[in-house]
């Protein structure tokens, strides 16, 4: 049986190819395969190497084919390089289930750090980095991005989105409602390239700018955290719904209250209360 070839995660630069790390380059230079989310944009990069490895694509939408394929390739022998469009890959794109079932199957991993949308965003916003929350690009709609915003607007630290230009507009205008106006937040665009742009404001301000000067490139926004833990959420009505519904089905109340205390994590003696007073 043939040693397996490794899985070399390579962080490609945002835009300024003097990004690229010498490391990261001769990588890109030596490997016989590289799995590309954009085979355009990567090709760019490496004809700049003036590297020719076989290029594969392998996005959100490749299927479980190319996965197994990319697989059988590290188990033959030879080594495969993943990128993404830019920065640091495994983050907001499918690299994640590539370095899962590498390291499954017992496939040497290599991360290659190098530039990141994320720490470039935090680095130049002036808002607290020292913890954060990333939520990556979220969805357009729906009650998952519901959730997503409402957390972010009572979260103690920075928050780091990717947006696509179209929607700006709208998670700014969404955030108001549950923020205020006035809630701090950076729009980083076209980080390390020609035209970057860094704008620094309230919600309202930049809601305001962007809806008369439509952005264009490829966006990170950092919103700036409360400052202040987030309050525990009220959980009394779903522990209310879920053990009346438990009841009617026959259980009884020691058990409900078993199962309240490992559903929602309620203490034992909240939750016994709780079910004690039901009808």
């Amino acid at each position: 049986m043939s040693t397996p070839g490794t899985l070399y995660i390579v962080a490609t630069p945002l835009g300024n190819l003097g990004d690229l790390s010498r490391r990261a380059g001769e990588v890109l230079a030596k490997v016989p395969v590289v799995a590309a989310e954009d085979t355009r944009r990567t090709r760019g990069l490496l004809s700049h190497l003036g590297a020719r490895p076989t290029l594969l694509s392998f996005h959100a939408h490749s299927g479980e084919n190319r996965l197994d394929g990319l697989l059988d390739i590290l188990r033959s022998g030879r080594d495969v390089a993943l990128v993404s469009d830019a920065g640091t890959p495994s983050v907001s794109d499918p690299g994640t289930d590539l370095v899962a079932e590498a390291r499954t199957a017992g496939i040497p991993v290599v991360p290659i750090p190098g530039p990141s949308a994320v720490a470039t965003a935090l680095s130049a916003a002036g808002l607290p980095a020292d913890r954060y929350l990333f939520l990556g690009f979220i969805p357009r709609k729906g009650k998952l991005r519901s959730r997503l915003l409402s957390r972010a607007a009572v979260e103690e630290w920075s928050v780091v989105f990717f947006e696509a230009p179209p929607r700006l507009l709208a998670l700014l205008e969404d955030l108001i409602p549950l923020t205020g106006p006035g809630r701090t937040a950076v729009v980083g665009r076209e980080l390390t390239k020609m035209h970057e742009e860094i704008r620094a404001g309230t919600l309202g301000e930049l809601a305001d700018y962007y809806s008369a000067v439509p952005p264009r490139g490829e966006l990170t926004v950092v919103l700036g955290g409360t400052g202040e833990p987030a309050a525990e959420p009220d959980r009394t009505e779903d522990a209310v719904e879920q053990a009346t519904t438990l009841l009617a089905e026959g259980l009884s109340r020691r058990e409900v209250v078993q199962r309240l205390t490992q559903s929602l994590g309620l203490p034992r003696n909240e939750a016994y209360k709780l079910v004690m007073e039901l009808p």
